[in-house]
């Protein structure tokens, strides 16, 4: 039974028919072979590779190196199986060597209907060109193409390809410079933008780590001081109470003195004042009334003494030169004079004053007479 990629040849019976084969094709299923009489050959349909190297000109007369690669294969139907099978039966190593050939011959002949700048810009083109070209000649034979690809050409040192490129290359260094530039700038931007968002998140993570290491610390000397601090007030509110119990107690002790010594103390000190007010009122009346009794005696004495002290003044004017106007009425002035003079002297005496009586021979106040009209 062939294999999926393999043809089974089956040879040695006689094909009828005027355009047989000499030989029976089989894919896809088995047959029997008759041993002796049939012989059984395969023939490989897998996909084969022939490589061409070969130096062509261009229509400018410039040499150039073209290497390409065909990727074939046997045809599926029975024609070219037929056609691959008289030619490759026998030694189906020559494949990829008449292939090369073929594709050889095309490749140059193409090349040299094109220029280098069309050549190296419209490769695939020239691919096409050179696989349809191939194409009668590789039916014959009973195989079919899958694809051709230029794999290098190279103009053997002579630098025109270079020359070519040098224009494009220097576009595209100085667009590479501009956009490495550019590629540049932005990774700066971007790092920088990354340093500051870098730095931005230290500085949040920072203050957010002495933030809560702030509350931390409080939340730590808060319990450190809630004993302390919960004593403290405790000791306070005892104090507070005792203080309110002393303030109690000295009110009460207050009370006590005022009713056990004040208010007694304050009624003897009353007692004592209304005895000496008393005692004073009466030492008052006593001594009014003693000195009632010694004006009594003084003015009594002033009495009994009152006739000798004029007579003393009538015996005074005795001698004295007086002259007497108006008559009676004169006499009588003196005389009321002299009296009114006993009076004052008597309102001296009373008053703590006790004048020297007045001697012999000396005028007790002077006279002055009246004129006669």
């Amino acid at each position: 039974m062939p294999a999926p990629n393999e043809a089974l040849l089956i040879s040695g019976r006689k094909q009828r028919g005027a355009d047989a084969l000499p030989f029976k094709i089989v894919t896809g299923h088995g047959v029997f072979v008759m041993p002796v009489i049939s012989k059984a050959t395969r023939l490989t349909l897998a996909m084969q590779e022939a490589e061409v190297y070969e130096d062509c000109y261009t229509k400018q007369g410039l040499t150039l190196s073209v290497q390409a690669v065909i990727a074939f294969k046997v045809g599926d139907d029975h024609e070219s199986i037929a056609a691959a099978a008289r030619r490759f039966q026998g030694d189906q190593g020559q494949m990829p060597t008449l292939v090369g050939r073929i594709f050889s011959g095309h490749l140059r002949s193409i090349i040299g209907s094109m220029t280098v700048e069309s050549i190296i810009r419209e490769q695939q083109t020239l691919a096409d060109a050179i696989v349809d070209a191939s194409k009668t000649e590789m039916a014959r034979i009973g195989l079919a193409v899958d694809s051709l690809q230029i794999s290098s050409i190279d103009d053997k040192g002579v630098g025109y390809i270079k020359a070519l490129a040098a224009p494009h290359q220097a576009r595209v260094n100085q667009e590479a410079n501009v956009a490495q530039a550019a590629a540049d700038r932005e990774s700066a931007m971007a790092q920088q933008e990354s340093v500051r968002h870098q730095a931005e998140y230290a500085r949040q993570t920072a203050i957010a780590r002495a933030q809560y290491q702030a509350e931390i610390d409080q939340a730590q000397q808060t319990a450190a001081q809630s004993g302390p601090l919960a004593a403290a007030r405790a000791a306070q509110e005892v104090i507070a109470e005792q203080a309110l119990v002393a303030q109690r107690n000295a009110e009460l002790r207050q009370a006590q003195l005022i009713a056990e010594v004040i208010r007694p103390a304050e009624a003897e000190a009353e007692r004592i004042r209304a005895l000496a007010r008393a005692e004073a009122d009466a030492t008052k009346l006593s001594a009014e009334a003693a000195a009632a009794q010694d004006r009594i005696a003084l003015d009594q004495a002033i009495i009994d003494k009152l006739p000798e002290m004029l007579r003393a003044a009538a015996e005074g004017l005795q001698g004295a030169n007086v002259t007497v106007l108006d008559g009676a009425e004169g006499l009588n002035s003196v005389v009321a004079s002299l009296a009114a003079q006993g009076m004052t002297m008597l309102d001296t005496i009373r008053n703590g004053m006790r004048p020297e009586p007045a001697k012999p021979g000396t005028a007790v106040a002077p006279i002055t007479p009246k004129s006669v009209a």
